[in-house]
């Protein structure tokens, strides 16, 4: 994969550039044609990624108000997450309005972020309970964004998938997450995982569709490379590492490998694709690892909702009680900072 280039911020709208690489100013994913060259030739050294990925989690973190600083960016690139069995009305409506309001409201005095008005950047629920979030977050900002495609496993028939996404978009999903078929990474079926996909795409219309890979299952970092090219080819606006449901879900050598193709893609066609890793992540140390890892890979264009995600549901908790660690300097308990 390429080299290193600096990534400078860039302010987004809904017509012109949203990121840039290297000075270069970026567009928003549409797809290109299928390129099996470029997939055929993705090269992954592994061990070199397993060295990047111990050296980056021993370097000194960063402390005291800068710490806190990047603790409140995590907190507005996350995709509070709710996918249990036995999710209600009332489950998705707390976590809503947690989402509203992330951070209680004397730990907000007490930091003096008032005008920030930090919020979550979504809410991830089940198909089921999307109009249940549209209606508890209308007017916040916060978008919607529901699992499909037969969420976690993604074997039920085409038709289907396609037409869950469709029925989410109706019922006001901002962010559609779908789920591939992982067979097609492990036999080689590019083609059909780009038409898959993209078909995924064409269904999912104006809202912005995050591409599962599932990268636990996918038994290398070479198929995670190549399952993200196929992705982003096929019109992917984010690519996403794992359901949470699967044995192993967001590992950082997974993420260096999918950042650094995010980075070669955008040197090639001029398009920008967000990140999301998901599962596994709980911790507020994990979080400034991953902030920390986009910074360095792809630039502060990335440390951003438009084009970072996290999918989480416990971490929230714990970033809570690390900012009231810092405003107090006392740690508080875990029920003090309920989820839903």
């Amino acid at each position: 994969m390429t080299d290193h280039a600096g990534v400078d911020t860039f302010a987004a709208d809904s017509h012109g550039p949203i990121a840039t690489l290297g000075g270069r100013p970026l567009i928003s994913n549409c797809g290109i044609p299928l390129n099996l060259d470029w997939v055929q030739q993705v090269r992954v050294n592994t061990s070199a990624v397993e060295r990047r990925a111990q050296s980056h989690v021993a370097r000194r973190t960063v402390k005291k108000e800068w710490q806190a600083a990047w603790l409140l960016r995590a907190v507005s690139c996350m995709d509070l997450t709710t996918l249990s069995g036995d999710d209600t009305e009332e489950r998705v409506r707390r976590l809503c309005a947690k989402a509203r309001h992330p951070i209680q409201d004397d730990l907000v005095k007490r930091l003096g972020i008032e005008e920030l008005d930090i919020k979550v950047a979504a809410v991830c629920v089940y198909h089921t309970f999307v109009e249940t979030a549209v209606r508890a977050l209308e007017g916040s900002g916060v978008r919607v964004a529901a699992v499909s495609t037969g969420f976690p496993a993604g074997l039920s028939p085409l038709t289907e998938r396609v037409a869950e996404i469709r029925r989410s978009v109706e019922a006001g999903a901002n962010d559609i997450d779908v789920v591939i078929t992982r067979a097609h990474v492990f036999g080689g079926k590019w083609q059909a995982l780009y038409d898959e996909i993209a078909a995924f795409k064409q269904a999912s219309g104006s809202a912005h569709m995050k591409v599962i890979l599932g990268t636990g299952d996918l038994l290398t970092l070479r198929n995670v490379a190549r399952a993200s090219f196929v992705a982003m080819m096929a019109g992917a606006d984010f690519i996403k590492t794992s359901t949470g449901k699967e044995p192993t879900n967001a590992t950082l050598p997974v993420g260096f490998v999918m950042t650094r193709a995010i980075r070669e893609y955008a040197q090639e066609t001029g398009m920008a694709v967000g990140f999301k890793p998901a599962g596994g992540i709980r911790t507020a140390k994990q979080s400034i690892e991953w902030l920390a890892l986009m910074k360095e890979e792809l630039g502060t264009s990335w440390m951003r909702s438009e084009l970072f995600r996290f999918g989480a549901s416990g971490l929230l908790n714990d970033i809570e009680r690390q900012l009231e660690h810092y405003a107090t300097g006392r740690y508080s308990a875990d029920y003090r900072h309920p989820v839903a």
